[in-house]
């Protein structure tokens, strides 16, 4: 591997990665004549989503923004099947959202990236100036106190333990512990809604999605760089994913697992 395949796309193709993402849209109920803002869009994965949902719904457009000059390239390759003139490609930073768009927005949804943001009150103003009175903001995480279940907790200590050991073993490297990366720092459901509310949003809707996630998930997952440094900082990304599939395969395999569930945290605010 090299250091450019170290990015999310291979786990956003998963089914349940994209059923997942697909329920928040349908709880966020996208219709006609709505300008939907798809923040954090990556490759286009659930641009897409929302794309099939508003085929139908006349004068709608999708705004699909990320920092990523590659990722909306890659984007807008993978969506020819299914884009027209609904869909914008916007390159902008997430805490910059509101400068970047030409009009207000009916609905911001942010999948699967709340939880890399530091400064998530910043975020949250930045959402508020993005909306329309009256607009929603849909997110989602699974990075948050609750997503781990009591009954996978034996999976990740094993997982965790046999990587590191393979790291030492077969590359000779140890982990360098440092300050926890943003994602590794989670807030409960309460203290996500906390931080809407303060911003004169209304939680209208609040669930846990539990999926249950088979190897290829947590194989893929092993091999995106924000991931890979938060499980096992400081070594080379080729080597430390190397020892997470592993580690993973082993883990599995000694518990005879099928799959280990996973919860992600669903929230829909409408903006006062």
């Amino acid at each position: 591997m090299t250091s450019g395949d170290f990015t999310f796309s291979t786990f956003s193709k998963n089914a349940f990665y994209g059923e997942l993402n697909g329920r928040l849209i349908d709880m966020v109920d996208v219709g006609s004549g709505q300008r939907i803002v798809d923040l954090a869009c990556g490759t286009g994965g659930v641009t897409r989503l929302i794309l099939e949902r508003i085929r139908d719904a006349r004068e709608s457009v999708v705004i699909a923004v990320d920092h990523s000059s590659t990722a909306l390239r890659q984007a807008m390759d993978d969506l020819k099947d299914i884009r027209d003139n609904a869909v914008q490609f916007v390159q902008s930073q997430v805490e910059q959202v509101s400068e970047s768009l030409k009009e207000r927005a009916d609905t911001v949804v942010f999948c699967n990236a709340i939880h890399y943001i530091p400064d998530k009150d910043a975020l949250l103003t930045e959402i508020s100036k993005t909306l329309k009175p009256g607009g929603k903001f849909a997110f989602n995480t699974s990075f948050f106190e609750g997503g781990q279940l009591p009954e996978s907790l034996l999976f990740y200590r094993k997982w965790m333990f046999k990587s590191a050991r393979i790291l030492r073993k077969e590359h000779g490297l140890s982990t360098q512990r440092t300050a926890k990366v943003e994602s590794r720092k989670h807030l409960t459901a309460e203290q996500y809604r906390e931080l809407v509310e303060r911003h004169n949003f209304t939680v209208v809707k609040q669930e846990i999605d539990t999926v249950n996630v088979p190897i290829d998930g947590w194989l893929d997952i092993s091999t995106f760089e924000d991931f890979i440094v938060g499980t096992l900082p400081g070594v080379p990304l080729d080597a430390a994913s190397d020892s997470l599939q592993k580690g993973c395969h082993q883990a599995f395999e000694e518990l005879n697992l099928t799959y280990v569930p996973r919860n992600w945290l669903d929230m829909v605010a409408v903006r006062a």
